[in-house]
């Protein structure tokens, strides 16, 4: 018999034909196109990878162009399919027109199954050989198994994806329009909109509303130290004190007491369970936590699972699965760095793992399939696999044990609460360091002790706004609201910082973010309404089951954006006028030095500069720092008086710098030591896609450079390498810190390489 399989992509189609030809497929290229082929039990069996979508939907060609086709005509649209990847479609017909049976062996979700469905579609073959291969990792086992029980393909799952397709481009496509012509921003400055993009963006936008008006309201805390064989706080039971002649009376008050009497003591033990198993957002948070954008974790575990390390990273799924073989992912990662621990678990008389609230039946949470050490996977992709090994074993590991401990002391008729904290038994902990505790001693106190007095005191305080979202916590809160799913959010999130809508770790909107999700907000409310959206969703989730048909869900939204089209259109002149205003605060940069006119930020099409308002009149310019986010300042330069930028580059701290990249203070700041070929500076510089390394000030006639890391704030230390001669500097990255030799190639720098990993391993035991 021969067959023919289709995976999503070709690294997971040279793996799927690496496993079930036990090695010994053979590839070879077919019009552009990677076929592996080999024979197996007398089968002739032909794996091809797509490439994710290869048919594209998209409005006909006569409805493209924005300059003659209103946006509400797309509403009712009917877009079409095309091709994008032509050879590879001709390949697989040929390979299809000569195969009994075409498995599809795509990712076993929506997209997974629409993709796989409408490529077989356009291969002109009887769609009753087409059978579906179902997998949650790319390991020999999953791989075997899905292959020797294939089942239909689902047609409902297939459709509730392509139901999203038509409703996202419908509303994408003419809301985009529409805002964008009404601020006149069209060409490579379009503003977009979209219908989970917008809710989203508002949630920002309203966070930094709330943060922006907060009234801060001090109040003071009441707290005493005493000593009873040992140290210790208590704090009043009736914290916080919002009028601080009460706090101070009482403060006064226990001054005069030397004593306090121990009135009520409770000691207990109690166990911390193991925090969930991974579903994609659970991921996604943590590895935001250690410094990993959203869109980065997301497709480094991608990676991960198309190279057999790590189950499918998309699932909504807390549980495991009984059929899953808890212990044998144990013994698996005991060939990796991670041996010690794997025993330790593996000699626990029974695995009772941690259970979280969603069950689902698709797809197991994430865990690891196959070992892997730090040489194999380097930076990123050993952070997310680590993590995902750890988090794993956590979920297995007993409880952690802790010994907890109140104390009530009475000083006068004053009641002071004081509460002791301890591990026993790190237990869990132990495999997941990631979580910070700190232990809180109070002594062996028994009821109706007397504790001495060290000092009374009120501290003020200030309550404090609404934290500001990170990537991770978005993301959280996208899915307790019902927007997007765990395949699309991590996208929405990166678009917000690709549209220039947000900026920086902890997302703060800029202004044209605003003005887009303001001006929705007051005239197109339901845009930006997660309801409208968690409905369209839950809409989706019933055509998976069978329960809504495709064309009944595409109409109800499409009457939805019509409503909303209508709304738009009436206030059409408002929403440009807002947005317009916005882009102007967002481009203006400070003061020409030369005219007084206003510099810019201006779009030639080399790219981006800064300009004044005053040209031609005024020529001043200056280059635009590269690869950066640039934000303008109130500040002056002190050197020349030129405008202050705040600049912002990826996994570095913002740095304050005078626009003119030739004035003295940037050359100061950016020096890292003199270059050992010819004396001159070194200094930190950026390519066109702002990656940074340092090079000799002296060039073209000096071309001495070295690479740098891209994370963490670079500080000249003055000093020399003792083994090459090389500037050292100073890399701080959050709590870490290193000192090393600016040259890659330098032995030091491999001897501190090493010594970090010593430290490393030290702290997490």
């Amino acid at each position: 018999m021969k067959k023919l399989v289709i995976s999503e992509k070709a690294n997971a189609a040279a793996r799927i034909a690496t496993i079930l030809s036990s090695g010994s497929s053979k590839r070879r290229n077919q019009d552009g196109v990677s076929v592996f082929h080999f024979e197996s039990n007398g089968d002739d069996v032909d794996v091809v990878g797509l490439r994710g979508h290869i048919i594209e939907l998209d409005y006909p060609k006569d409805l493209n162009d924005w300059s003659k086709v209103n946006p509400a005509d797309l509403v009712y649209a009917v877009p079409e399919k095309r091709v994008v990847a032509k050879n590879i479609i001709d390949t697989l017909k040929n390979l299809a027109s000569e195969s009994d049976i075409i498995i599809i062996a795509t990712d076993f979700d929506r997209e997974g199954e629409l993709i796989g469905l409408e490529t077989v579609e356009r291969l002109d073959v009887d769609l009753t050989r087409v059978r579906r291969a179902k997998f949650s990792a790319l390991t020999k086992r999953e791989i075997d198994s899905a292959f020797s029980s294939l089942t239909e393909p689902d047609r409902k799952l297939a459709e509730s994806a392509e139901c999203r397709q038509i409703i996202d481009l419908a509303w994408g496509a003419s809301l985009t329009r529409l805002i964008s012509m009404a601020s006149r921003q069209v060409g490579k400055n379009f503003l977009s909109v979209g219908r989970v993009q917008s809710p989203t963006l508002s949630l920002v936008v309203d966070r930094n509303k709330e943060i922006i008006e907060f009234v801060k309201k001090p109040f003071w805390e009441v707290s005493t130290r005493f000593e009873k064989d040992g140290e210790f706080t208590g704090y009043h039971r009736n914290n916080p004190f919002w009028d601080p002649q009460t706090a101070g009376e009482i403060v006064s008050a226990c001054k005069e007491l030397g004593t306090g009497c121990a009135v009520e003591v409770t000691r207990e033990e109690k166990d911390e369970f193991p925090p969930a198993p991974f579903n994609t957002t659970a991921m996604i948070a943590e590895a935001n936590r250690l410094g990993l954008s959203a869109s980065r974790a997301m497709s480094i575990a991608e990676d991960l699972y198309t190279s057999g390390y790590i189950s499918y990273p998309r699932t909504d799924n807390t549980v495991y699965p009984k059929s899953l073989h808890l212990r044998g992912v144990l013994e698996v990662l005991k060939k990796s760095e991670f041996r010690e621990e794997a025993e330790e678990l593996l000699s626990q008389d029974y695995l009772r793992p941690s259970r979280g609230r969603v069950s689902t039946t698709d797809h197991p949470p994430i865990y690891p399939v196959e070992s892997a050490s730090r040489k194999m996977l380097k930076g990123d992709r050993w952070t997310l696999y680590e993590l995902i090994v750890r988090r794993f074993m956590a979920t297995v590991a007993p409880s952690c044990r802790v010994k907890r401990t109140h104390c009530t002391i009475l000083v006068g008729n004053q009641n002071f609460d004081a509460n002791g904290y301890r591990i026993i038994t790190l237990g869990w902990r132990r495999y997941y360091p990631y979580y910070r505790v700190i232990d809180i001693d109070i002594p062996e106190i028994c009821e109706g002790d007397s504790v001495r007095i060290l000092n009374v005191g009120e501290e003020r305080k200030e309550t404090q706004p609404p934290s500001r979202y990170t990537q991770g916590t978005l993301i959280q809160e996208m899915e307790k609201l019902g927007l997007g799913t765990k395949s699309t959010r991590h996208d929405i999130v990166q678009k917000l910082y690709d549209r220039n809508y947000v900026h920086g770790a902890n997302l703060v909107p800029t202004p044209s973010g605003i003005a887009v999700a303001s001006s929705l907000e007051r005239h197109a409310e339901m845009i930006t309404d997660s309801k409208m959206t968690a409905h369209l969703e839950k809409d989706m989730d019933e055509i998976a089951r069978g329960e809504s048909v495709l064309v009944d869900v595409v109409r109800e939204s499409q009457d939805m954006l019509s409503d909303v089209i209508e709304t738009m259109n009436n206030h059409r002149e408002e929403i440009g006028n807002e947005i317009r205003k916005a882009l102007e605060e967002q481009q203006y940069v400070g003061t020409c030095p030369s005219c007084g006119g206003s510099l810019r930020m201006m779009r030639s099409k080399n790219g981006e500069f800064i300009g004044c308002s005053n040209y031609p009149k005024c020529r001043r310019t200056y280059p635009k720092p590269r690869g950066a986010l640039v934000q303008p300042t109130m500040d002056k330069c002190e050197v020349c008086g030129s405008p202050k930028l705040r600049v912002i580059r990826k996994g570095q701290a913002p740095l304050m710098s005078c626009v003119d990249p030739n004035c003295e203070s940037n050359r100061k700041m950016a020096s890292i030591g003199k270059c050992p070929r010819c004396g001159s500076d070194l200094r930190i510089l950026y390519s066109k896609i702002g990656k940074r390394f340092i090079g000799c000030s002296s060039f073209p006639k000096c071309d001495k450079t070295y690479p740098l890391l891209q994370r963490g704030n670079i500080f000249a230390l003055n000093e020399s390498c003792d083994t090459c001669g090389a500037p050292r500097i100073e890399v701080k990255e959050g709590r870490r810190s290193r000192k090393l030799c600016i040259d890659i190639e330098c032995s030091s720098k491999k001897n501190a390489s090493k010594d970090s990993e010593k430290s490393k391993k030290k702290s997490k035991i």
